[in-house]
This record gives structure tokens, C-alpha cells and sequence, in this order.
């Protein structure tokens, strides 16, 4: 996995949490990335258990819960 795809989840991560992400046009020019790709990465988000939303009224995506999305290895004992 590029580090610049994990750069991407945590840079999203960070823009919910501010509520600055915009709309997913928004987001994209944002990242760099198609409207397509941003939106495939707030699925995956989601899938993953992230309780993400669109605010029509901040008109950003949002956690409905305070928390953050983390990419990380868990020991297993």
C-alpha cells in the first residue's frame, strides 16, 4: 500500500474532524484525486466502521461520534 493512500485516510481523517472536507468535488481537488476515488475513500471509511455523514448544513462530512480513523498493527498475544 503507498504511503501517499494512508497519507490520504489520514488527511481525510483530519478534515472531518475540523469539518472541512467539503463536498466530495471538494474534497477531491483537496487531495488531488477524482470525485470517484474521494468517495471510494469515505466508503471504505465507513466499511471499516467510521460513523461518517454529510452535514447539508456545515456542508462537509462529519463523524456522528467524536473519534478519529486509525491505520494501525495490533499485537495479538
Amino acid at each position: 500500500m503507498p504511503r501517499t493512500f494512508i497519507k490520504r485516510f489520514q488527511t481525510i481523517d483530519r478534515l472531518i474532524q475540523k469539518k472541512q472536507t467539503g463536498t466530495a468535488i471538494q474534497l477531491a481537488e483537496k487531495l488531488e484525486i477524482s470525485e470517484r476515488t474521494a468517495k471510494e475513500f469515505i466508503m471504505v471509511m465507513k466499511e471499516f466502521g467510521a460513523p461518517i455523514y454529510f452535514d447539508r448544513v456545515a456542508n462537509s462530512y462529519r463523524y456522528k461520534t467524536n473519534g478519529s480513523f486509525n491505520i494501525s498493527f495490533v499485537i495479538v498475544q
